[in-house]
């Protein structure tokens, strides 16, 4: 088989656009193994990892779009891309910061999600490539912007290395306390995307505990553990084994959209989930410096359509987001968000694709 006939052909025209005076481009990161990563400017959104299977047949993993209008059109407006200032939800769009209440928008009634309508993931961000493997986006937040107070100088730099790594580090510095806590929101199909659902995908997470979510998708505060309830993936099972169960957490979320309290109590960088396919062989490994992350199990896919014309179905992708807890500015016992002058926020999330017989 031509182990290029099933790469996504990314046009580069198709990307290049004005917009409130800024211009956005498309860029192309590659390895020695001929792995591929395309990314705009636009939200820093990944538009297509190219990865091989076991017999080295190239498969694009990402959903995303053929075009930057599609983008700019879409109501699925975070396909592969960066979020902050916050991601994730701030329950009734309020948080308090050494004593003063700030509003943010009410984006996900009743919650504020992923920094607002104008958080990252929909902003021209300033590229400078660094290498064929290498790039680095900046950009300064603004005080309020989307309700957030400080001056947040921000640096996400992403290198595709060897070893087939995605190394993705977050860095940002404040005039003023603020919060801060960015994440990355591909949506994964190892066997391609548009080409099923990921329920067969074989998951493994490194969490005891998880955050039970209220029926607005807030956590109670409750630190639960995972053992003997269908989030238990300590030992590796296909995502969709207990999806469908009658448990009120699936429920709530239509499928799991929950966050994992990963085991790595002192935040370096730890081994937090990895997934197999089994008919590619395609592996997908997550590391983090994070003490959470994100399962997404494509639950409110809708049957879009995406690129080559495939249509991106319920449950047909998942999304691992490396974070810190959703509404942690409004529950002291989480991790704090808090980044101050005289700290600098950093944070490291690496995707790694390799294949198993």
């Amino acid at each position: 088989m031509d182990t290029q006939a099933s790469r996504s052909t990314i046009s580069a025209t198709n990307f290049e656009k004005e917009l409130h005076g800024q211009s956005i481009r498309l860029f192309r990161l590659s390895n020695a193994n001929g792995l591929e990563v395309y990314i705009t400017n636009f939200g820093q959104k990944i538009v297509a990892i190219n990865a091989p299977d076991r017999d080295g047949n190239f498969e694009d993993v990402v959903l995303g779009f053929s075009s930057i209008d599609e983008y700019i059109d879409t109501h699925e407006i975070y396909f592969g891309a960066v979020i902050g200032r916050y991601g994730n939800r701030i329950a009734n769009g309020k948080l308090t910061i050494d004593g003063t209440e700030y509003t943010l928008e009410i984006n996900n009634s009743p919650n504020h999600l992923h920094g607002g309508t104008n958080g990252y993931h929909n902003l021209i961000w300033d590229a400078e490539v660094l290498s064929e493997s290498e790039i680095q986006f900046t950009r300064v937040s603004k005080h309020m912007e989307e309700g957030y107070p400080g001056n947040v100088s921000l640096r996400v730099h992403y290198e595709l290395t060897d070893s087939n790594e995605l190394k993705i580090n977050y860095y940002g510095t404040t005039d003023q306390t603020t919060v801060l806590n960015m994440t990355h929101h591909s949506y994964f199909n190892l066997r391609g995307a548009g080409n099923g659902t990921i329920n067969d995908h074989v998951l493994w997470i490194n969490a005891d505990r998880y955050t039970p979510v209220n029926k607005d998708l807030i956590p109670t505060g409750e630190l639960a553990e995972v053992a003997n309830t269908p989030f238990d993936f300590r030992t590796p099972k296909p995502i969709g084994t207990a999806v469908n169960t009658k448990h009120e957490q699936l429920l709530i979320g239509k499928g799991y959209d929950h966050n994992f309290v990963l085991n790595n109590t002192d935040q370096t960088l730890i081994a937090a989930a990895k997934v197999v396919e089994p008919d590619s062989g395609r592996v997908l490994e997550v590391f983090t410096t994070e003490p959470g992350m994100q399962l997404y199990g494509g639950n409110f896919l809708d049957g879009t359509i995406g690129k080559e014309g495939k249509a991106y179905t319920h449950q047909g992708a998942f999304c691992l987001e490396t974070q810190h807890y959703p509404d942690s500015p409004n529950q002291s016992h989480f991790p704090s968000t808090l980044v101050t002058p005289d700290q600098t926020y950093r944070s490291t999330c690496i995707y790694k694709f390799s294949t198993e017989a």
